[in-house]
């Protein structure tokens, strides 16, 4: 067989370098600016990469939701559209407070915007997660609740305990309390799965509601 040119095997080991993060940050400012600098996924990403996330060592909430939207891509603004409006008025909270990284952490699965597909978004990137989720949840000591928004978030968090379907999850959020709340995506689209369902804003809404005013007081 014949060996590859020297020149290749240099250009491949730099180009395993640059997508294998290093470990052992300094702090969770250090990890989130290596996060931010990710390149790993540049070659599948439509808008290129602009992870968007927030966090802080004293967040006690923790929201994992799918992925960056367009507007949320442009903006840098996590969860700045109609779903993160319908998010904040299920949570009872406002913008200042939903915005304030000391108390809530927003770390979805996906980081970057994964582009379109036939049905809507792309499902977020995998390599957010492998590279970085571990170690972004190391760094956060005091969450008490995560919102897991959406399948994709619920799949990784609760695996096998999970329901056969999203709405079963939802319903049995008492066998996850009182650090996991599962919750659909606040998304306009999921209207019909809204009336579907009214228990959720008779019974869930008032429950999480009442969990976040006790976090994020204190």
């Amino acid at each position: 067989m014949i060996a590859p040119p020297a020149a290749t095997k240099k250009s491949r080991a730099v180009d395993e370098e640059a997508v294998v993060p290093a470990t052992g940050y300094p702090s969770l400012e250090a990890l989130l600016a290596a996060v931010r600098d990710c390149r790993a996924c540049v070659a599948h990403l439509p808008l290129g990469p602009r992870p968007v996330l927030r966090a802080r060592e004293t967040a006690r909430i923790l929201i994992v939701g799918q992925a960056p939207g367009v507007r949320v891509h442009t903006t840098g603004i996590p969860w700045d559209d109609p779903s993160g409006e319908r998010l904040r008025a299920w949570m009872g909270v406002d913008k200042a407070t939903f915005y304030d990284e000391s108390r809530i952490a927003i770390i979805p699965m996906g980081y970057c915007y994964p582009g379109r597909g036939n049905g809507g978004d792309l499902p977020p990137r995998r390599e957010c997660a492998e590279l970085w989720l571990g170690q972004l949840l190391s760094r956060l000591p005091q969450i008490e609740l995560t919102l897991l928004i959406g399948q994709y978030a619920q799949r990784h968090f609760l695996g096998g305990r999970r329901k056969p379907s999203l709405a079963e999850t939802a319903k049995a959020w008492r066998d996850y309390a009182p650090r996991f709340m599962p919750l659909p995506h606040p998304s306009p689209r999921n209207q019909p799965w809204f009336k579907r369902h009214p228990w959720f804003a008779r019974q869930l809404v008032p429950e999480l509601r009442a969990r976040i005013k006790t976090l994020s007081v204190r």
